[in-house]
């Protein structure tokens, strides 16, 4: 029962670091972590998914533009890129006499989720351990650039990223939208003008949100998201990026690349 407690009170206890102090993670206990991520559920116990652990200062130093120069990649001393991964599955196959055909979205889709799995069980087993981590959004918005970084071969698509260390700050948790604007029971239910109003209500009134207001000199959060954080324009750029990746790293079918990488 301890450690049930223990387990629920990291989840419930999850804050993103963003600072981190340079002392090194143990080989022992990076591998115990690392395990943690191997023994996440995935699609047909196929673990169409790798983690590329970087280290190296030179390495990270590499990445640091990929993820828009944020410090926390270079301060860190761990970076896990997890990949969406069926090439070292469609070798396999291949040394095996089996046609292999994963070479689609469906594929990549399934590794992905695949991927996230592993990345959130790493997470929770590094917090467990008092280590602070960040995931990074920044990794689907220049693939290519972090596949040449980390030299992944066709059919290896980077899905997310995690900085990884001992924590350099404590900041506060995060709020959450309450469960009943993310739960729903048995069926999608409609949301009615006041139920979205009473589920954003609590976020709209924190000070951080007033401050956001000012800086940005917009109306509502709302805004703040749509004209700031992730605007249209932005996420068309990004979009077709993204796929012009899936198509370079082996994830969209062609008649005459159906080699599953």
């Amino acid at each position: 029962m301890t450690t049930n407690m223990e387990t629920l009170r990291t989840i419930m206890e999850h804050r993103s670091i963003r600072r981190y102090k340079p002392d090194p993670i143990p080989e022992g206990l990076l591998n115990e972590i690392l395990e943690a991520g191997l023994r996440a559920s995935n699609t047909g116990n196929m673990q169409v998914y790798s983690i590329i652990v970087t280290q190296s200062h030179e390495v990270k130093e590499q990445l640091a533009p990929c993820h828009f120069n944020q410090p926390m990649v270079t301060e860190a001393p761990v970076v896990l890129t997890f990949c969406a991964d069926i090439h070292r599955f469609g070798l396999w196959c291949q040394q095996r006499d089996a046609r292999p055909g994963y070479d689609n979205l469906l594929w990549f889709c399934n590794a992905a989720i695949d991927a996230v799995l592993a990345a959130q069980n790493v997470c929770i087993a590094a917090e467990a351990h008092g280590l602070g981590i960040c995931y990074l959004g920044t990794t689907l918005y220049t693939p290519l650039r972090i596949a040449q970084v980390l030299r992944l071969p066709q059919g290896v698509m980077p899905v997310t990223t995690v900085v990884m260390g001992h924590p350099a700050e404590q900041p506060e948790l995060q709020d959450r939208l309450p469960m009943r604007g993310v739960v729903h029971r048995e069926r999608y239910g409609a949301y009615s003008p006041n139920d979205i109003d009473a589920i954003y209500a609590a976020k709209e009134r924190l000070p951080l949100t007033e401050r956001l207001l000012v800086e940005n000199k917009l109306q509502t959060l709302a805004q703040v998201f749509t004209e700031r954080r992730y605007p249209h324009a932005d996420n068309l750029a990004f979009s077709r990026g993204l796929l012009e990746a899936l198509a370079q790293q082996g994830f969209m079918y062609h008649d005459d690349m159906h080699s599953g990488g």
